[in-house]
């Protein structure tokens, strides 16, 4: 198959649409079910070239969660802690600890499920029964995997009414060196961004602290990857083998930073005692208890949230303070933090502390590097300079 007729281009009003070979080769992919749109394939493949490339760099499966042509997380297959099982709705899937990529694709839709609802999925490896399990209750536009099994495949057919996209994708194709796209009716070229990330690229540590675990160089190997395939600017957390906040597409690098690190806070505060202690009124489903925990960690929302808790809790909740959110998050130690470019300032570094950072990788390059490795050795942390910039665009 050479074409596929796509739904729509990136709005409605932008037909026809489709995805073809400029070569006259055939398509690396197959669509199983559904009838995917533009921007499905665009998240479909980026999200594709993320699981592949970390699952080559730490040979371990991998899965992401993308939603608008960035991850909203990625992860490896480890295996889940109680508190992050639950933290993720996934404490009541049967033969989670079994199945890797299942493990991986829990951990990167419940990394932020508010930006993963309506995600588009991608995993490393063949999707099984467990995984296809996760993703029937959750609201997804697709999915992309090099193979199913056949329990898998009939479980992803049953949703969205039959409609829900399942993309086949040749894991063994390479595309040409050379790319190009259009924009408003010109023609750009480069060469493909196929550099090589893995930990080699991590030896220029500028720090005083030299001291890097290999499941923090681990880490900081996913960040970066992650970050590959993340709209620029952008700034990306890691912690235990996934990315636990990513902030795509600013402008300000601190902007970046701060949006970043209020995800991965949240993802910390929603592991606390305090949250998974919630009781929540037996129709309460899990997008809106997603959205109810959002409110109840929010210090602008969660006043008015327990002034009306009876539509939403079964059992009045306590109030989860400013003050007792800052120190359960002090707490919180070994987090990674990656750039896709250098920090311009220190003021990144800053925010990072905040949010338990010890780890930073970035390119270096800044004629204030001197002040962003002052901060770092402050905090005694570990930084390593890469000397390559990942923007993706």
């Amino acid at each position: 198959m050479n074409e596929y007729s796509l739904k729509y281009g990136c709005n409605p009003n932008q037909k026809p649409a489709r995805i073809f070979m400029a070569n006259g080769k055939d398509l690396p992919v197959e669509i199983l079910n559904g009838r995917p749109g533009y921007i499905n394939f665009l998240d479909a493949l980026n999200a594709w070239q993320l699981v592949k490339e970390i699952k080559e760099a730490t040979g371990k499966v991998a899965a992401t969660s993308f939603k608008h042509v960035s991850p909203t997380s990625a992860a490896v297959g480890k295996p889940l802690p109680e508190k992050l099982k639950k933290a993720c709705f996934a404490d009541d899937i049967e033969g989670l600890d079994d199945s890797p990529i299942a493990c991986a694709y829990a951990r990167a839709r419940g990394t932020d499920r508010m930006s993963s609802f309506g995600d588009f999925i991608a995993l490393s490896d063949e999707c099984d029964e467990v995984t296809a399990r996760i993703i029937s209750r959750e609201v997804s536009d697709g999915i992309i995997a090099p193979s199913y099994t056949s329990g898998a495949l009939e479980i992803l057919k049953q949703k969205r009414k039959g409609v829900y996209n399942i993309i086949k994708i040749d894991e063994n194709y390479t595309p040409e060196k050379t790319e190009r796209k259009q924009v408003f009716g010109i023609t750009f070229e480069q060469g493909r961004n196929d550099f090589k990330i893995d930990a080699s690229l991590l030896t220029n540590i500028v720090t005083a602290n030299k001291d890097l675990p290999t499941d923090k160089a681990e880490d900081m190997v996913i960040a970066l990857i992650t970050l590959k395939y993340t709209q620029s600017n952008s700034v990306c957390f890691a912690f235990d083998g996934q990315a636990i906040g990513v902030g795509a597409g600013q402008q300000s690098r601190i902007h970046c930073t701060r949006l970043a690190a209020s995800k991965a806070d949240l993802w910390n505060l929603r592991q606390s005692e305090r949250v998974l202690g919630l009781k929540f009124a037996e129709d309460i489903g899990r997008p809106d208890k997603n959205n109810i925990i959002d409110l109840y960690l929010s210090d602008d929302d969660y006043p008015d949230l327990l002034e009306n808790w009876q539509k939403y809790f079964s059992e009045k909740p306590k109030p989860f303070t400013r003050e007792e959110k800052a120190a359960y998050l002090k707490t919180v130690k070994g987090v990674t933090l990656a750039s896709d470019a250098f920090f311009p300032f220190s003021d990144n570094i800053e925010r990072a502390a905040k949010s338990g950072v010890k780890f930073v990788v970035e390119p270096g390059g800044s004629v204030r590097d001197d002040l962003v490795i002052e901060a770092a050795d402050k905090y005694d942390m570990v930084m390593a300079f890469t000397g390559i910039r990942l923007f993706h665009h």
